[in-house]
């Protein structure tokens, strides 16, 4: 198929990539020509603008940083709905609103255009090894058109319903992994100032019922001390904004949800948007005037 491509980080030229391998002709546009080097240079042809990623393309994929980035990939002039054939499928797997997902979808179908929100779970790693979980909103007959370029990327694809579903599935993860992180780091912090070893408390306490994808994912590298990026702190706190804004519309009452995210602002205020979630780590660290490696 002819796949436009637009956004490629720390997940998205990875996803790319297995687009490309698989045989798909694709274009590709980024706002930053040199993180598209390495597509270009496996096959991919460089569109210079969204609209002529659009012009060229069956299928358009984004994955982007941020809702305002996407509105303006999508709906602004000289956007990806204004330039897409009649017939072609659009497909945002960027973590964005549910509404505005739904607005693209309303846009888009004006113009005999199908768009899907499909955010994905899995991070960096499953970005890497195309296991990602892709939750689909928008029409049934639409993601099977395209689900030979998303089993490129993920292992699980499931359709949650009409247009935003996919959207509000994603809130609910990260939620659960908001909940995740906290104990994570809260328990590694422990174990450490208490003079176990972290590697050994992860191996245990990762194979039993505290096991999670947090943990044994992203505990080794705080063990390590690598706090590099698989997913940005700035990103994750974008995305409990996002759920917070849904859970006050819908008048939930989410008050570890509204921990984490106060936690996560500390994280920005030092310095840290720019490393992985797992840095949240190095605030309580702060908060408790403990070293990383648990000493006072």
């Amino acid at each position: 198929m002819r796949v436009g491509w637009i956004g490629a980080g720390v997940m998205g030229r990875s996803m790319c990539g297995h687009v490309l391998r698989a045989g798909h002709e694709v274009y590709v546009y980024t706002r930053t020509k040199a993180s598209a080097d390495g597509l270009v240079a496996a096959g991919a042809h460089w569109c210079a603008s969204p609209a002529e990623v659009a012009q060229k393309s069956e299928v358009v994929v984004s994955i982007v940083g941020y809702p305002h980035d996407v509105r303006a990939i999508y709906l602004e002039d000289g956007g990806i709905v204004a330039n897409a054939a009649p017939g072609s499928v659009l497909v945002d797997m960027t973590t964005s609103s549910p509404s505005l997902a739904q607005e693209i979808a309303a846009a888009a179908a004006v113009r005999g255009i199908d768009a899907l929100d499909a955010p994905v779970s899995g991070g960096d790693v499953g970005a890497r090894n195309a296991t990602l979980s892709i939750m689909v909103g928008g029409e049934a007959q639409a993601l099977e058109r395209v689900r030979p370029v998303l089993s490129c990327m993920g292992s699980t694809i499931r359709h949650m319903g009409p247009a935003g579903a996919g959207q509000h599935t994603k809130v609910c993860n990260q939620m659960l992994i908001a909940g995740t992180m906290i104990g994570m780091v809260e328990s590694l912090l422990y174990a450490v100032s208490a003079g176990l070893s972290m590697e050994d408390v992860i191996a245990v306490i990762g194979s039993g019922a505290a096991g999670c994808w947090s943990v044994n994912n992203l505990g080794p590298r705080i063990a390590r001390g690598d706090f590099d990026p698989g997913f940005f702190v700035k990103h994750f706190v974008k995305d409990m904004g996002i759920a917070l804004e849904e859970c006050r519309r819908m008048g939930l009452f989410v008050p570890g949800l509204a921990l984490v995210e106060q936690l996560y602002q500390a994280a920005m205020a030092q310095g840290y948007a720019h490393l992985g979630t797992q840095s949240l780590y190095k605030v309580l660290c702060a908060m408790s005037g403990r070293r990383e490696d648990g000493g006072k």
